[in-house]
C-alpha cells in the first residue's frame, strides 16, 4: 500500500530542479515539486501538496490536507506511526 502524507511548502528554489521545503507535522522535508509546479516555484509558496518518497504527488486544499492528516494521526493512535509514511 502507498500512501500520501499532506505537507505545506515552505520554501522553494528558483526553479523546479531545486528542491523545495515542505512541513509535515512540524517536520520539515526536502521534496521534488517538478510534478506539480507549472509556472514558477514560488507561486507553490504555502500550498499543501500530497507527498509520497520524496515527491510532491498533487495540490491539495487546506480543508483536505487536514483531514487527511486527522485520518493519518487516527490510524497513528492503533499503531501507525506517521513518520514512518512520510
Amino acid at each position: 500500500m502507498c500512501i500520501g502524507i499532506p505537507g505545506k511548502i515552505v520554501e522553494v528554489g528558483e526553479d523546479i530542479h531545486q528542491l523545495a521545503w515542505v512541513e509535515v507535522c512540524g517536520v520539515r522535508r526536502q521534496i521534488n515539486i517538478a510534478l506539480v509546479c507549472e509556472d514558477a516555484p514560488a507561486q507553490l509558496l504555502g500550498q499543501w501538496v500530497l507527498v509520497h518518497v520524496g515527491f510532491a504527488m498533487s495540490l491539495l486544499d487546506e480543508h483536505e490536507a487536514r483531514d487527511t492528516l486527522a485520518a493519518l494521526q487516527h490510524m497513528r493512535a492503533v499503531g501507525m506511526d506517521v513518520d514512518e509514511l512520510a
